[in-house]
């Protein structure tokens, strides 16, 4: 998300000129020095373009130098619509999804396809960081486009759950890749000061989209079904993408025929050509890591489906060889790479190492108190279906709203280290104390929105502050790897949460409706253990519904005391950053926001 705005004005001695005094649009020759010092001002204002840098950085240094003020805010409006499009998408194909495999008499299965498509999504932001650093941001946001529209084609035109597997696959992966090769470009657009702030702004259609994906969805289950919206998906998405991509093909075009980018050496071989990308990508690397993080984070999402669990043979493989080759990954980076996947002393900076371990903890955290908090707003506070959502829903939307205000924040200050202790820890922290103390039966549910504000508060900043923190670490060339990693490590967090979670609720809440259910419901305790139809159908007030909201609050709390603890992780973390004056930091280049 993104960093707010400063008052001050850049200085008039920046290369270049827009024509017009603003606060907002500058033209500057920014950057962080190789050695990722951000407190380090370099004075390197003779060259426009980086010329150390990789092919795709430099092309949109050249981009973002040539193209005028108009051109910068229409590329952000297009931007906004491409994040709405996408959200929506999201949110209807996950509602739609178990419509499609019940339509093949394959519910049950839903989960499983969800889970690998989402891991693959998830992992592919490696490959694709490099496409976006080697062949250019354009180059990438064309490759995540027709794998997405492959997706919907598939998806529309599935006959089988194999097939809709294998296009839910394809889809998610462009899904994933679409939002994050334009969220580079905003890295790649904005000062690092006023990042934050853009970022939150390319988010802020989630506030349209979180109440309208369901109306739509609705909408085509009890109309022409299904396969249409995917269809419908499928035309949409290039008329709302295909103009950024034109903007910026136009714009390299403009840099090529001013001169602005070096002449590149095309007399290789076919051979030369693939051993040169193979060096350029750090295939090797690139492979080690990319299958070593798939296969460690299968488990997490697959263990139940296995007759021994954890115990498994196939669980304890996967685990252990994930675990060896990311090993193998970080020797192979340090002794051997001829070009880096990322630099090894980014691996182990501290203020790099913390931005990824407090995305760690955040996702932990969430996967431990949310797990089944739309449960436990039914059945113990006896609230409908809508209700409960918009309670939920509450946190989204306040993350959305509080991620706009963390941005200006940080931009006014151009700190993030203090703004996060003093404002995103302490506030995340108090609703979850909030939480585990509102979870006994008898709370109105407003207070649970109170708490649910005060998370979307602290989890805003959390989220602004640590973006800004892993890319105030490194130069322009690494900021698509640096949130590629950091990405991981919240998809490791959430795997290993969910994991808690499913662990913890499994054996407290069936202990806690054994001790608190009247005696003539336990014969049934199975049964209302494991559907929460049948734990609503007993009357509000009656013996049987009291002692099931008590046991749902005795398991929420146990749910709720890791989703605090872990949070000792995430406080050493931010104590870990540097405090880097983000006025005083130049990093990216050309006309920026």
């Amino acid at each position: 998300m993104s960093e707010a705005q400063d008052q001050q004005k850049i200085p008039s001695h920046s290369v270049g000129s827009i024509g017009e005094d603003t606060d907002f649009i500058v033209h500057s020759s920014e950057r962080v020095n190789d050695d990722g010092d951000s407190n380090s001002k370099h004075s390197d204002r003779g060259s426009i373009i980086h010329r150390d840098a990789q092919q795709g950085v430099q092309y949109i240094e050249a981009v973002a130098t040539v193209w005028t003020k108009t051109s910068l805010i229409v590329a952000y409006v297009m931007i906004w619509f491409i994040y709405f499009l996408v959200l929506i998408e999201g949110y209807v194909i996950g509602t739609l999804s178990p419509f499609v495999t019940s339509a093949f008499g394959k519910h049950s299965l839903t989960p499983t396809v969800t889970v690998l498509a989402s891991i693959v999504g998830g992992v592919s932001n490696l490959t694709l960081s490099k496409i976006l650093d080697i062949w250019g941001r354009h180059t990438g946001i064309v490759v995540s486009m027709i794998l997405t529209e492959l997706g919907f084609i598939m998806m529309a035109a599935t006959r089988s759950i194999d097939q809709y597997a294998a296009a839910d696959i394809f889809w998610q992966v462009g899904h994933s890749s679409l939002l994050y090769s334009v969220q580079i470009i905003i890295a790649d657009t904005s000062s690092l000061k006023s990042r934050g702030l853009m970022f939150a702004f390319a988010g802020s259609p989630s506030l349209i989209t979180t109440w309208v994906a369901g109306p739509i969805s609705q909408a085509f289950i009890h109309g022409p079904g299904w396969a249409w919206a995917f269809g419908t998906f499928a035309i949409t998405t290039p008329v709302v993408v295909s103009p950024l991509i034109i903007l910026l093909f136009w714009n390299i075009a403009k840099a090529k025929k001013q001169g602005l980018l070096p002449k590149r050496d095309s007399q290789r071989t076919p051979f030369q050509s693939v051993s040169h990308y193979c060096r350029e990508f750090d295939a090797v690397g690139l492979v080690l890591l990319t299958v070593g993080l798939a296969l460690f984070l299968l488990p997490f999402n697959i263990y139940k489906l296995q007759p021994d669990g954890w115990r498994s043979p196939l669980i304890i493989c996967l685990l252990v060889f994930g675990f060896a080759l990311m090993a193998v990954f970080v020797a192979w980076e340090k002794f051997f790479a001829p070009i880096n996947f990322i630099p090894f002393k980014y691996l182990r900076d501290r203020q790099i190492l913390g931005a990824c371990f407090l995305a760690f903890t955040l996702f932990i955290s969430q996967s431990c108190w949310k797990a089944f908090f739309g449960s436990y707003l039914l059945v113990v506070n006896n609230q409908s279906i809508t209700t409960a959502s918009y309670i939920t829903n509450s946190y989204q939307v306040g993350i959305t709203i509080f991620s706009l205000v963390a941005g200006g924040v940080i931009n006014w200050s151009g700190h993030y280290k203090y703004v996060n202790l003093f404002l995103g820890l302490p506030l995340t922290l108090l609703g979850l104390g909030l939480l585990y103390h509102f979870s006994t039966p008898g709370w109105h549910y407003g207070y649970f929105i109170l708490a649910q504000i005060l998370l979307s508060i602290g989890h805003a900043f959390i989220i602004i502050c640590d973006e800004v923190a892993a890319m105030a670490a490194v130069s322009h060339q690494y900021i698509a790897v640096i949130l590629a990693m950091e990405g991981l490590f919240s998809s490791i967090g959430g795997g290993i949460g969910s994991t808690l979670a499913a662990a913890i609720w499994t054996s407290a809440f069936p202990e806690a409706l054994a001790k608190h259910l009247p005696a003539k419901d336990l014969p049934d305790i199975q049964k209302i253990y494991g559907d929460v139809t049948t734990q609503l159908s007993f009357a509000i007030g009656s013996d049987t519904r009291i002692g099931i909201q008590n046991a749902y609050s005795d398991a929420q709390r146990t749910l709720l005391i890791p989703g605090l603890v872990v949070w000792v992780i995430g406080v050493i973390a931010v104590l870990a950053w540097r405090d880097v004056d983000l006025k005083k930091v130049e990093q990216v280049r050309g006309n920026v926001i």
